[in-house]
């Protein structure tokens, strides 16, 4: 089973967590630390044999597009996290079409091939937002990886389907590519990576994605390049909560070597080649 490994490339200050602490109009003068993670996972990934996807904030690409011509020339697939890293429900119909188009716009002509795939800021497509699969499908792109099916208090479809599905309705369609739960007494806990892989122990993530496999289906797993960076500037006092810096520091100085564990024993591609296994023609 060829399981989907996923790289969210933004800034440490993108996170959702930092917005307090690193307002957007401070951005331009803050250190910029993405090609440090982003050159740590590109090792690992050349290490273990594998390739990944990685959906590039178009921020980033704007202001450092040699990462995303140096993850394109190894081979790896280039998608979309959007421009801003605005949540759908902060944007809105129209303001997300024009925020994705931006982004694709510039990280085409620098991947040197289509964007396909798209993945929302904090999974924000929700039953709340799901205008926004159609508006993804209208803009040209294959498929999404944007839905996470748990509850959380912050995002979260928890009955949608836990494996990759063809979503058609009214002459439009999406492949969309669930992040990985595991499913326990009827409950989906969440066991994507990212937080879980750093907050729970290995074994957790490990069996999830081992359960996945047995039930047929791929686990779709991501990280993001500040996981890899324990040495990132932290957030002033008073400008983060408590669960809040557990969310993004605890345990940073792991993530490399849990990742090149799973990478060892696990088989993982791109989501763009899980994709095609569900893709159909429009009846």
């Amino acid at each position: 089973m060829k399981n989907g490994i996923s790289i969210d490339v933004e800034e440490y200050f993108h996170a959702l967590n930092l917005r307090r602490a690193f307002p957007e109009e401070r951005w331009e003068q803050l250190p910029w630390r993405v090609e440090a993670g982003v050159d740590c996972v590109l090792r690992i990934l050349e290490r273990t044999g594998h390739k990944a996807t990685f959906f590039v904030l178009g921020w980033v690409a704007e202001h450092e597009p040699e990462i995303v011509k140096r993850i394109a020339a190894e081979g790896h697939e280039i998608a979309s996290h959007g421009h801003s890293h605005r949540m759908a429900q902060e944007l809105g119909p129209e303001p997300f079409v024009e925020d994705v188009r931006r982004s694709v716009e510039l990280l085409e002509p620098l991947a040197g091939a289509p964007v396909r795939g798209f993945r929302a800021s904090t999974f924000s497509i929700t039953r709340d937002t799901w205008w926004a699969m159609e508006a993804l499908a209208n803009l040209g792109l294959d498929y999404d990886s944007s839905i996470f099916p748990v509850r959380h208090d912050r995002y979260g479809i928890p009955d949608f389907a836990r494996t990759p599905q063809l979503v058609q309705e009214d002459g439009w369609q999406l492949v969309e590519l669930p992040l990985l739960t595991w499913r326990v007494a009827g409950m989906n806990l969440p066991a994507a990576g990212g937080g879980y892989l750093r907050q729970f122990p290995l074994w957790y993530t490990r069996r999830a994605v081992r359960r996945m496999n047995e039930e047929g289906g791929p686990a779709i797993f991501y990280v993001h390049p500040w996981e890899f960076d324990p040495d990132q500037p932290r957030a002033p006092t008073g400008t983060i909560s408590r669960i809040g810096s557990i969310r993004h520091y605890r345990n940073l100085d792991r993530t490399a070597e849990r990742l090149e564990r799973l990478l060892d024993e696990f088989e993982f591609g791109t989501l763009a080649d899980i994709a095609d296994q569900c893709h159909a023609p429009v009846s």
